[in-house]
């Protein structure tokens, strides 16, 4: 009974090794290339870069301009607002510029007439000054005159009024100057505000042509059509979505790495993609992002084994260049590896040489 048992727990043993050995010849076998010593590997899974094609301006949408799936180069309109509101307050602000710019032609015509006023008025002060003068030296003779007893008395108080009188007449003249003259200022200050709203009457005009020019909502690099949002007829707020987009042009692949190699990663370093779905292409990326802090940390890192544990993010990102000569192969969302390469004397097996997609 005892050597029966005994036998048994040997036969058991005796599999278990065979069952250990293939094992082992299998995974060994089946291993990663990546186990280069100069190679690691980490899954992930191809991602792109999501932008949401939102309205700066409430309103109603009128026309959604693309299909979901539809490739979009740079500068292609995707959908339009309705306008109508914004077409009359462009016609409104052309009025109202128009009505600035003929007060400004007014004003200035006004400065115009002032200025010659004033020069009228500087012409009548000679004239007054060259009157006092004459008028001066008549009282100053009839002066000399009366004393001989040469003139009557009479004339001599007709000199003396007509010198008094150009006296005022030249007081006169020269408040008429300084009265052209603020005339002109006051003039001047209705040009400046009449230059004021012709200004703010085409700030008025640029900002209704920006809302206009807002209302074609476009996108500014290669993109894919991911989901339409909105359809026409829809009244959207400011930020309203209408569609989501795909950059083709940032496309990359998510993977973590342990703390013992990824602290060996850094920016630029070659990579080279596998993916599930096509395994007989070998896609070149490189580097594009190292995570700063560690994820899938532990509450308390005591032992070697726990700190282990410690992952960091790593971003390969595809040449955009290759993407968009093969923009219609461009897939998010397929699983794949990353074989990254950490010593740059290390040689890339034959089975990593790249192979794209013709």
């Amino acid at each position: 009974m005892g050597k029966r048992v005994v036998n048994r727990w040997l036969n058991i043993i005796l599999v278990a090794a065979a069952v250990a050995l293939l094992a082992g010849v299998a995974w060994w076998s089946l291993r990663p290339e990546a186990e280069n010593p100069g190679l690691t590997t980490g899954n992930g899974r191809i991602e792109a870069t999501e932008i949401d094609v939102a309205t700066r301006l409430p309103g109603r949408l009128a026309e959604v301009l693309v299909e979901e799936g539809e490739i979009l180069e740079p500068g292609r309109a995707v959908a339009r607002m309705d306008t109508a509101t914004l077409e009359a307050e462009l016609a409104q602000a052309r009025a109202q510029q128009r009505r600035a710019e003929n007060a400004l032609e007014t004003a200035r015509a006004m400065v115009a007439l002032r200025e010659s006023e004033l020069t009228a008025a500087q012409a009548i002060v000679s004239q007054r000054r060259a009157e006092l003068s004459a008028a001066r030296k008549r009282y100053e003779r009839a002066a000399s005159l009366v004393e001989r007893n040469a003139i009557s008395q009479q004339q001599f108080d007709d000199a003396l009024a007509a010198w008094q009188s150009q006296q005022a007449a030249l007081a006169s003249a020269n408040a008429q100057v300084l009265s052209a003259q603020a005339a002109i200022r006051a003039s001047e200050s209705q040009v400046i505000e009449a230059q004021s709203q012709v200004e703010a009457s085409e700030a008025t005009l640029t900002r209704i042509q920006a809302d206009l020019d807002d209302s074609e909502l476009t996108t500014d690099r290669l993109a894919r059509v991911q989901y339409r949002i909105t359809e026409p007829g829809e009244v959207l707020g400011a930020g309203g979505k209408v569609l989501n987009l795909v950059d083709l042009t940032n496309v990359y692949m998510t993977f973590f790495l342990p703390t013992r190699e990824a602290g060996r990663v850094a920016i630029g370093d070659e990579v080279r993609l596998v993916l599930d779905a096509a395994p007989e292409y070998v896609i070149p990326a490189r580097v594009s992002y190292v995570a700063s802090v560690a994820q899938f940390t532990p509450k308390s890192v005591e032992t070697a084994s726990e700190r282990e544990k410690l992952m960091f993010r790593i971003r390969a990102r595809v040449e955009p260049e290759l993407l968009r000569r093969h923009v219609e192969q461009v897939k998010t969302g397929l699983p794949g590896l990353a074989y990254l390469r950490l010593d740059d004397a290390a040689e890339w097996p034959d089975n990593l040489d790249i192979r794209v997609t013709p």
